[in-house]
């Protein structure tokens, strides 16, 4: 076996010696940064019209392709999915419930590659199939099979008599909206172009419903610097030509505001009985300005609009109903947010009314208000979340129907009772309850048939906490076989975001399972610079601190070997966009500590992020302030690998289409990497040519991507299934 072993793995070594004589073009560029000389081999790169670029590439993702096909069991993870979706029958996402109890969702059956538009009157009303986007033509009327378009958005109006859809295609966020007259089917032959409503701002129905307001992008070509910049609210009244905009909000529009090009401004959720508009300045910060008009000044073309709070008020998730603005705030600096309110005409966000003050362990996440009192959530270390009603000023815990992990709510508004609880957990099914406040149950009102995974009975969930180098308490979540046993031989991929206040919330994740059952453990290290601990965690990893979010993925790495859960050989560390931060300096500081390694989609190359389509300087910082510069510079994974170092094995993908990390990002950082490592590990590029940041793709195309990775990662984790049986050489 010993001797097996040792040609397999010598002819492998000639494999990767011979495909990393194949460099990439590099043409270096020389920058000075207030004093700061830097040096980038691969500036070349960030040119994607290069034929040099493109050919490598494309060389470089028929290289991974050929290795990934060496790998038995390949497919495993996306025929697996493609199983459990077939049991369960069917699933459902973006539920949305008009005022006269109409159901609307995307549904795709389990045989199904892409969701189609359903409604129902009602939760136990017949449900109606309303539109396939596989009929959609774009608006460029231009024939290509390749496309492949998906419902990404879906708003009906009021009454539910009409509703809006937006479509994209390849993985692409840009989208296109189109009005379908619900009775009827009949679909207006109007088509707005040049709009994301499932990221920024919706669409927001007038109170007649004879239009909506959207946002608008000056520029589709999502590659371009100027893609995300000066966007526009624009006023459409059906019926009309979508080209001739009624711009509404925007800095061309209202100059006085002096909006930057930079901010979206978008106009808040409002309700039919409101008598204003509340119009937000929307940017990577948590908190932003905000403006009022009423609402018949602008229906009827003034632009008066009146600022209403500003960043430093620290207001966020505003809610306006009728002459109240409920809000969270962290005003004084306060850890963690409480639960406001204050009169909206005249309003005071330093002093308000507080209705419920700051939780000592647990963190306010969400809340809805309803005709019976104000339902909101929390949360403890991102992993535990709780319930509560409050009424006549009384805060009132409500027992959930089981322990969650996460919790969404849904309500029809303050006009009504109806409030919707979906809970779901690592090791839960997603179940959707409907609460009634009088008798205080719960009744089960899921939209999908709730299904038994008997091969999952084993699994356990151990939610633990590691002390970091500081001392602070990082939370970890665990998931493997009750089986077991904590010999420092088990294979561990562990999951790491940690940016913009995001929490890794607990939720049904069948891949993490899977991994589980073939005697691994999937770790979720809930890093600073999350939101899994309140405001003070996400800023421990903000910036001049984000050296926390790598740091406490190498501790919990170290913990996890202590403790004999692993061992450095068995470990995989997996990043998704800016995780792509996090795992991709863990590695570069702590080379040794890793087998290998998923930038997936990741920002790799942070000191040349502020140049692409979408400026994050907001949350990483910029390039012109001399000490932000040096903190992107010290999260600049890119910059940090060197010559000679022996780093671990790694898969490097992104997204051809991605408007949020630029191609350029993950493949400047795969050249650099691949020629200066000094093993003899793979270093796999693998571009998706037909996808984006991960969304927007059918679900086959998204599970064969998340195949690849979980294969990878337990080929290189020494799992015997999914090791190569012929010459790796061929």
């Amino acid at each position: 076996m010993r001797i097996l072993i040792f040609i397999i793995t010598s002819c492998f070594v000639v494999f990767i010696r011979a495909q990393k004589s194949n460099p990439a073009p590099s043409v270096p560029a020389n920058d000075d940064y207030h004093g700061v000389k830097i040096l980038d081999e691969y500036r070349n790169l960030e040119n994607l019209q290069d034929l040099g670029t493109i050919n490598w590439m494309k060389s470089q993702t028929n290289y991974a392709n050929s290795i990934l096909d060496k790998i038995p069991n390949r497919n495993y993870y996306q025929e697996k999915r493609l199983e459990f979706d077939k049991r369960q029958g069917y699933s459902i996402s973006d539920l949305k419930i008009a005022r006269n109890n109409k159901y609307f969702y995307l549904k795709r059956n389990g045989d199904e590659k892409i969701a189609k538009l359903y409604y129902r009157e009602g939760f136990q009303g017949k449900e109606e199939m309303l539109y396939d986007p596989a009929d959609f033509i774009s608006a460029d009327k231009t024939p290509d099979n390749k496309n492949e378009f998906i419902i990404n958005y879906i708003s009906p109006d009021w009454e539910g008599n009409r509703i809006a859809i937006s479509l994209s295609k390849n993985g692409k966020e840009i989208s296109e909206i189109i009005i379908m007259d619900v009775k009827g089917k009949h679909i207006h032959p109007e088509i707005i172009t040049n709009t994301e409503p499932a990221n920024v701002g919706g669409v927001k129905w007038l109170d007649d419903n004879s239009g909506f307001f959207y946002s608008y992008f000056l520029i589709n070509d999502s590659q371009s610097q100027e893609f995300y910049k000066n966007t526009k609210t624009i006023l459409y009244k059906l019926g009309t030509d979508p080209k001739k905009l009624i711009d509404v909000f925007s800095s061309a529009n209202n100059p006085d505001l002096k909006i930057t090009e930079e901010k979206f401004p978008i106009i808040l959720d409002f309700d039919v009985h409101d008598k204003y508009y509340v119009g937000m300045l929307v940017d990577y910060e948590d908190y932003r300005q905000t403006f009022i008009i009423k609402k018949q000044d602008l229906l009827q073309g003034r632009k008066n609009w009146k600022p209403l709070y500003n960043r430093d008020d620290k207001v966020r998730s505003l809610q306006v109903v009728n002459n109240e603005g409920f809000f969270l705030s962290r005003y004084n600096n306060t850890p963690n947010y409480k639960l406001c309110k204050t009169n909206i005409e005249n309003p005071d966000f330093k002093n308000p009314e507080i209705l419920i003050p700051e939780k000592k362990d647990e963190v306010i996440k969400a809340y809805n208000v309803t005709k019976d009192g104000i339902y909101y959530t929390t949360t403890k270390n991102g992993i535990e979340a709780k319930l509560y009603l409050y009424k006549d000023g009384k805060d009132i815990p409500i027992h959930l129907p089981y322990i969650s992990g996460s919790i969404d709510l849904q309500s029809k508004g303050k006009d009504y009772s109806d409030i919707w609880v979906t809970c779901s957990g690592w090791a839960n099914d997603e179940q959707r309850f409907r609460y009634n406040q009088k008798s205080g149950t719960f009744s089960l009102e899921s939209l999908v048939p709730i299904i038994e995974y008997p091969e999952f009975k084993d699994v356990i969930v151990e939610e633990i906490t590691v002390k970091a180098r500081d001392g602070e308490e990082v939370p970890l979540s665990l998931i493997y076989s009750k089986n077991l046993k904590k010999d420092g031989k088990n294979p561990v991929l562990i999951d790491s975001y940690g940016s913009y206040g995001t929490s890794n919330s607990p939720y049904f994740a069948k891949g993490y399972m899977l991994w589980a059952l073939q005697g691994g453990i999937t770790a979720i290290a809930h890093v600073r610079g999350g939101g899994e601990k309140g405001e003070k965690w996400r800023l421990g990893g903000f910036k001049e601190t984000k050296p926390n979010t790598w740091r406490d993925l190498i501790d919990c790495t170290e913990y996890l070997i202590k403790e004999k859960y692993t061992s450095k050989d068995k470990v995989a560390i997996w990043g998704v966009s800016a995780g792509g931060i996090t795992v991709g300096r863990a590695m570069t500081e702590r080379p040794d500590l890793f087998k290998a390694v998923i930038l997936e989609v990741g920002m790799a190359n942070a000191i040349r992020d502020e140049i692409s389509a979408n400026n994050n300087a907001k949350e990483f910082g910029t390039v012109k302030d001399p000490k932000e510069f040096k903190a992107l510079l010290e999260m600049d994974a890119y910059h940090h690998i060197k010559k000679g170092v022996k780093y671990p094995s790694t898969l490097i993908t992104g997204g051809i289409n991605d408007e949020r990390v630029a191609i350029w990002e993950p493949v400047k950082f795969a050249a650099k990497l691949m020629a200066s490592d000094a093993s003899a590990n793979p270093v796999l590029l693998k571009v998706d040519y037909e996808g984006g940041h991960g969304g927007n793709v059918s679900v086959e195309h998204a599970y064969s991507n998340l195949s690849d990775i979980f294969a990878f990662a337990l080929w290189q984790l020494g799992n015997p299934d999914y090791q190569p049986k012929e010459n790796i050489q061929k």
